[in-house]
């Protein structure tokens, strides 16, 4: 049929289709989400009037400085994104566009993922209790609560961690884990005390430094993603464990030993 037909007139019946499937991409919902740099919170103080850790059976340090756990912020899993918002998000630097699936368990409602992310952050905080008391060496009696509203998902195992470290060992000298500085960070830990990958760390970083944040300890698998967009004025610490983590910290603090870098 088309042979039949003058160049412009076969153009413009092509063109039909195309034009129909591009006003569906642009109007139709897309499988995505968009993200955005979200809260930081100081683990080792309070967070809405309560203490984020609370620790009985052993005695307590004062600290100073800061652990800043970081979070990033989602279009909600029943949102609807289209092409102009993926497209404006993807030529910003403080938004990222990430497949739903990877944010959101798949085919849940949005009662339900909210119950998945309470349920990863409980875990969570069990496991990085049991990890930090590893670590010390400590006793079964001691008994660590970890509370934070509004976040949800594994990826303040780090900072859970190195907040009970420090409260309870400090720089095991007698001198705080932080130095005194602003650090932040993000990574789950399983009990053995290994440092996992989360994701956005990029938008972390945003959030950190905006939050005052010098110091940004990042899982070492996710060292290219962290460089991208850093901010100016927050130092990249690659770690694999806690264990790792706590001896970093501590040669910064001391200005002693190397301090990893990505």
């Amino acid at each position: 049929m088309l042979s039949r037909l003058t160049r412009p007139k076969a153009v413009a019946v092509c063109a039909v289709p195309v034009v129909a499937l591009l006003a569906v991409a642009v109007f139709a919902p897309l499988p995505f989400s968009l993200t955005q740099p979200g809260i930081t919170a100081n683990v080792l103080g309070e967070n809405k009037g309560d203490p984020v850790i609370t620790i009985t059976g052993a005695s307590t340090r004062e600290t100073t400085g800061q652990l800043r756990m970081t979070t990033i912020e989602a279009t909600g899993p029943d949102a609807s994104i289209g092409l102009g918002d993926l497209l404006d998000a993807w030529f910003r630097t403080d938004q990222a566009v990430m497949p739903r699936d990877s944010v959101y368990p798949s085919g849940d409602s949005v009662k339900e993922i909210e119950q998945h992310n309470e349920a990863a952050m409980r875990e969570s905080q069990d496991t990085a209790t049991d990890a930090a008391l590893s670590y010390l060496g400590e006793k079964n009696d001691i008994k660590v609560t970890l509370k934070l509203a509004d976040v949800g998902g594994p990826s303040a195992g780090l900072l859970f961690s190195l907040g009970i470290v420090d409260k309870l060992d400090g720089d095991g000298s007698g001198g705080d884990l932080t130095g005194g500085r602003n650090i932040a960070g993000t990574g789950t830990i399983d009990a053995d005390g290994k440092v996992g990958a989360v994701g956005g760390v990029a938008l972390k970083t945003q959030a950190a430094r905006r939050d005052g944040a010098t110091v940004f300890l990042v899982p070492k698998a996710e060292c290219s993603d962290a460089r991208t967009e850093l901010p100016k004025g927050l130092r990249l610490i690659p770690v694999t464990t806690l264990k790792g983590a706590v001896e970093s910290l501590v040669a910064l603090e001391k200005g002693t030993g190397s301090v990893p870098s990505c």
